[in-house]
């Protein structure tokens, strides 16, 4: 058995059958290239066809959003779930409303949503969705309607033992609320385990809001801690603005981190006095507005339109912000400041070649479907506190959340030894353990 050629013609396969999608494309190769040891280990695996199964979406729903403005204008957007694969669980990943959004992207969040559930050790399966709208500059009345039309197509589709949704970029706990309100309006069931994300004050889970940053930042700290070194006293830059980011500095600054830099799509901010996180919370949570006002509301920080974040020296950096935004000269620039450790809180942030960089300079570098892992394993905690009717505590959850991202880094690391002589390879470690939970399941449920 060949193995290279097998998975040689497996990527063929996946570009000729799916063309223009470079974000999957990128995403099924990152994944394939570190399998090689795992498929001559396990030849039945090549027998069974489990890459093609695994590269190939169970289901791909495309469909149209059509709603109405508030001048009365009759609008239509293109809405999208690509349920992935449910050897494991039910769908589990989130939806997300920006004008980026296509099938691509879609399926790219959904095959890595495949490995990063895998890692939690729970239940679910992945899958990813969304829509090309823009909920910015919409009224609270334009985004209803929008998510009360998305909702009553992807309804037929979802329950919380075929197909559970959260939220990603664009979809906060507004529009969950539009969207599990026209769920129950349709169904005529209060189904609390169908999207989680939710508020706490109906069926949502402490730490939610919080988890995903919470998680990159446990992920980063276990990831120091092999080389004696933490985050006291250290400088950290974090991409994005978003609920990511904002958790992210939360936590790296409760572990001493001096959290100096974060952005937006208009610019980055620097604050030698530390990110001051009211203020933060305030401009972008509250008044919903550009990173720039933290800078006029602040003497001390600084705000620039040129460049991007990573040029501000840091020993630790989280990238928070969207898909391929860290590329090869950030990932130079990065290195050359001496960065310590660089942990995804977005989905896939660093390009490949920013990867290799990192990888061959001896950066610490955590993978997003291992670092930012802690988004989907809370939801699965609120995916079983609905299905208990059960409410548990923020200390309780966050308990929780931070032995998941403990367990995901410890077989991660476990796993890069043992397949790759590296424990340090966690790019590896990461694709490998993922991979070998869904196949082996996949495997003992037969050719479907």
């Amino acid at each position: 058995m060949n193995v290279t050629a097998h998975m040689e013609a497996v990527y063929a396969e996946v570009r000729r059958r799916n063309p223009g999608e470079e974000e999957f494309h990128q995403a099924a190769a990152e994944v394939l290239d570190s399998l090689a040891t795992a498929m001559e280990r396990h030849p039945e695996y090549v027998e069974t066809g489990i890459l093609e199964r695994l590269c190939e979406p169970e289901r791909q729903l495309l469909f149209r959003v059509p709603w109405v403005d508030d001048q009365g204008a009759v609008r239509v957007n293109r809405g999208f779930r690509v349920e992935f694969n449910s050897a494991l669980g039910p769908y589990k990943g989130g939806l997300r409303f920006h004008p980026s959004v296509n099938l691509g992207i879609v399926k790219f969040l959904g095959f890595e949503q495949i490995f990063k559930n895998a890692l939690t050790g729970m239940a679910i399966g992945g899958g990813k969705g969304g829509a090309d709208f823009d909920p910015k500059g919409r009224s609270d009345a334009e985004i209803m309607r929008f998510c009360q039309s998305f909702m009553t197509e992807l309804y037929r589709h979802l329950g919380e033992h075929t197909d559970v949704p959260a939220g990603d970029i664009g979809v906060g706990a507004r529009e969950i609320g539009f969207l599990f309100g026209q769920y129950k309006r349709i169904t005529n069931r209060y189904e609390s385990g169908v999207l989680t994300g939710k508020p706490v004050g109906w069926g949502g889970s402490h730490v939610r809001t919080e988890a995903t940053g919470y998680g990159a930042v446990y992920f980063a700290e276990e990831m120091l801690a092999t080389r004696g070194q933490d985050f006291d006293g250290r400088r950290v830059v974090v991409s994005g603005s978003g609920n990511v980011a904002v958790y992210a500095a939360e936590k790296a600054q409760a572990l001493g981190g001096s959290v100096v830099a974060c952005s937006d799509s208009s610019g980055y901010l620097v604050d030698e006095d530390g990110i001051d996180l009211d203020l933060l919370k305030d401009v972008k949570e509250v008044r919903r507005a550009r990173i720039s006002a933290y800078a006029e509301a602040k003497p001390t920080a600084r705000f620039s339109a040129r460049g991007t974040v990573y040029d501000v020296p840091c020993d630790i950096a989280l990238p928070c912000a969207t898909q391929n935004e860290l590329g090869l000269d950030d990932a130079v620039a990065l290195v050359k400041h001496g960065v310590l450790a660089v942990a995804e809180g977005a989905n896939m942030p660093c390009t490949p070649e920013a990867v290799k960089v990192f990888r061959e300079a001896g950066v610490l570098f955590g993978p997003g479907k291992a670092a930012n892992a802690g988004g989907v394993a809370t939801s699965a905690l609120e995916m079983q506190q609905n299905a208990s009717r059960d409410s548990w505590t923020f200390e309780q959850t966050e308990s929780r959340l931070a032995a998941v991202m403990r367990g995901v880094h410890a077989e991660c690391r476990a796993t890069a030894e043992a397949y790759g002589g590296n424990a340090e390879d966690y790019v590896l470690g990461a694709n490998v353990a993922g991979f070998l939970w869904v196949a082996r399941a996949m495997t003992a449920q037969g050719v479907i």
